[in-house]
């Protein structure tokens, strides 16, 4: 959802799939609400990936945030990992937000092999901070996001 470039964030904050635990998503929260406190206040957008629906009244079916709880992430990202599959929401519940502030919403499908995240690249980044389940990366140069919500692509260039 979501058409468009985005431009200027440098920095990535996303569950770390190693830990993440479909019983613990409201601790999930929690940590992810204590997170975009810090980026508020240093007034920094960030990119959010995690498995699931992202503000979802199921906390097994994602993370139940609620918009406050995210509100600094400037594109949001909802994914599915090989054994938690994604009932993409495509940004529903956020649906005022999302739209009125031009915030992109992307899914990806891990069973699709032309939808991934490359694991590598956000490992190799500046660490800034690390949670129980969250990493927050830092990239020297900002990152570009393209979105076609018409044929339903988009990209995440490392500029």
């Amino acid at each position: 959802m979501g058409n468009g470039k985005i431009d200027g964030i440098n920095d990535i904050i996303y569950v770390d799939i190693h830990k993440f635990d479909k019983l613990k998503t409201v601790e999930m929260a929690v940590e992810i609400e204590s997170i975009n406190k810090k980026m508020l206040k240093q007034d920094k957008k960030y990119i959010l990936i995690g498995p699931g629906r992202w503000g979802t009244r199921d906390n097994y079916l994602g993370i139940p945030v609620n918009w406050g709880q995210i509100s600094n992430a400037r594109v949001i990202v909802e994914i599915s990992l090989d054994d938690f599959p994604l009932d993409s929401s495509l940004g529903s519940h956020f649906f005022h937000n999302v739209t009125s502030m031009n915030i992109g919403y992307l899914s990806i499908n891990s069973t699709k092999s032309s939808e991934y995240i490359n694991w590598d690249v956000l490992k190799r980044q500046k660490l800034i901070d690390k949670t129980n389940y969250f990493r927050h990366i830092r990239f020297n140069k900002p990152l570009t996001v393209f979105m076609d919500g018409r044929k339903r692509t988009s990209l995440i260039l490392n500029n």
